[in-house]
């Protein structure tokens, strides 16, 4: 079914990497500070189904269309970064629906489908990702058994340990903005956020 040996290696190369700070752990840690982890996870639903698709096209070769056809992905690359720096602008002007409301302020919680699309966005858009899922997955597939269920485990190795470092920075978020609502800072906390993701729509536009 699978090659253990191959996977005992890919376990902790693969977990070392999505430790490494990126977009999307950027994006998380971003909207853990102004949302908490819990509705964070709408977005890492996103998130992680778009890493799921994107290390399944690497392998069966759909990344290789894409690259022959840049202009699509670049432009589909610059809307999601645009996107993205929008928001950030609305959070470090304290509104939104992604930004924490400030005193005698209401704004309206950011839906589920926004902050999935989010994170899908981000994940399918990110030409690391891709980059990533090329060089490093089909080396761990061994061609003498049947690629499907290799695949299968591989993605799924893939998305708990993602899971898991979106959980970790999302906490991480989550503790910040503990501390700086204890000290009445919202609006820093918000610019701080904001910060981030015009960041990460920066980072993915010119990635």
């Amino acid at each position: 079914m699978i090659d253990l040996s191959l996977l005992s290696v890919f376990i902790p190369t693969f977990f070392a990497v999505s430790l490494t700070p990126g977009l999307c752990m950027t994006l998380s840690m971003s909207l853990g500070m102004t949302l908490g982890v819990r509705r964070t996870l709408w977005m890492m639903t996103g998130e992680l189904t778009g890493v799921a698709i994107t290390a399944v096209s690497a392998v069966v070769g759909v990344a290789t269309v894409m690259l022959r056809y840049p202009t699509v992905f670049e432009v589909f690359k610059w809307a999601g970064g645009a996107y993205l720096i929008y928001l950030g602008i609305q959070m470090w002007r304290s509104k939104g629906s992604l930004a924490m409301p400030e005193t005698g302020q209401a704004a309206p919680p950011a839906g589920r489908r926004q902050l999935i699309a989010q994170g899908f966005v981000t994940a399918i858009a990110n030409p690391k990702g891709w980059a990533f899922d090329i060089a490093l997955l089909p080396p761990f597939i061994n061609t003498d058994l049947a690629l499907a269920p290799q695949l299968a485990v591989l993605v799924a190795v893939i998305m708990v340990i993602e899971f898991m470092a979106l959980v970790l920075y999302a906490g991480g978020g989550s503790t910040a903005r503990l501390f700086l609502r204890e000290a009445r800072n919202v609006r820093l906390l918000n610019r701080v956020a904001g910060t981030l993701m015009i960041g990460v729509g920066i980072w993915l536009a010119l990635a």
